[in-house]
């Protein structure tokens, strides 16, 4: 992998990265259902190139405690600031959605809640729980922040007993603070270690590349999450919401993306899902059935 200096802007997306304009019956939809319901998604928040795919296919990933994040990572979309207190009825009508939509794979996400004592793992199991009487035959995924390194906010998502626990390494542990500076490489690998630990839970994470990392480093990262024992692992192309957001040092073309699966695979990570538009939520109900 070749690497670019990380004050060469790339402007121009490749050909690969074009996605149609988010249109459909099932993409409008969703659309209102999610209004109505009064939700946010990580679809919409981080402006996410696969949401006319994922809204027509009528699933969508539900983002939780807000739209407002108390970190401020230079990568992401979702809007920093002070976030207002939870909302205690979240959890009903997250439910409420995820059984109009008759979902069979329900993937919840959040902002951070640096704010929180418990960094907001109560409303995640409230969430599951209303989830599991809802729709008991579903599967829950929850892609969580890592709780400021809370084991007790853990186990209170451990507790709640969903059926994939997701949380994104991101990036190289060299870039953290320029672009992740909020997070912390080895407490991230702390908490996938723990849950593999302590649960048969299946383990997930994801990597968003062209930051300027290196094919070392993310080597590196691959040996770190098999240690770690992670059975899934998601590989995108990071795209830049903006200019005042850390650039786009370099854009993979999709060979490459399949080198990094075969790379990551090698390294012991026995499911990897690497493309340029994937995302770590994408098709996560057709992954997990098929890992």
């Amino acid at each position: 992998m070749n690497e670019r200096p990380n004050n060469n802007r790339i402007e121009r997306k490749p050909a690969w990265l074009k996605v149609k304009i988010f249109t459909g019956t099932g993409y409008d939809t969703v659309n209102r259902l999610l209004k109505r319901h009064g939700l946010n998604t990580v679809c919409q928040a981080a402006n996410c190139p696969n949401r006319g795919e994922c809204f027509n296919r009528g699933t969508a990933t539900f983002l939780i405690l807000g739209p407002v994040c108390t970190r401020n990572c230079r990568f992401c979309n979702i809007r920093p600031g002070k976030p207002t207190p939870p909302d205690p009825d979240e959890p009903r009508r997250v439910a409420g959605a995820a059984l109009e939509m008759q979902l069979k794979h329900v993937v919840i996400t959040s902002v951070t809640r640096d704010d929180l004592p418990d960094g907001g793992a109560v409303q995640f199991a409230e969430t599951v729980r209303l989830l599991r009487h809802c729709l008991p035959k579903a599967t829950v995924e929850l892609l969580t922040p890592d709780f400021g390194g809370s084991q007790k906010a853990w186990e209170t998502i451990l507790d709640s007993s969903p059926d994939v626990f997701n949380h994104n390494v991101e990036t190289v542990p060299r870039l953290y603070p320029l672009v992740r500076p909020g997070g912390n490489y080895q407490r991230s690998l702390k908490l996938l270690r723990w849950m593999y630990e302590n649960s048969n839970v299946v383990t997930k994470s994801g990597l968003i590349v062209g930051m300027g990392e290196s094919s070392e480093e993310l080597k590196a990262v691959f040996a770190d999450l098999a240690l770690c024992r992670v059975s899934i692992l998601t590989i995108g192309q990071y795209l830049s919401p903006s200019k005042q957001h850390f650039p786009v040092v370099r854009y993979l073309p999709p060979d490459e993306f399949v080198q990094l699966a075969e790379e990551a695979k090698r390294a012991g990570i026995p499911t990897v899902v690497s493309a340029p538009l994937v995302r770590s939520s994408y098709q996560a109900d057709v992954v997990f059935s098929q890992r």
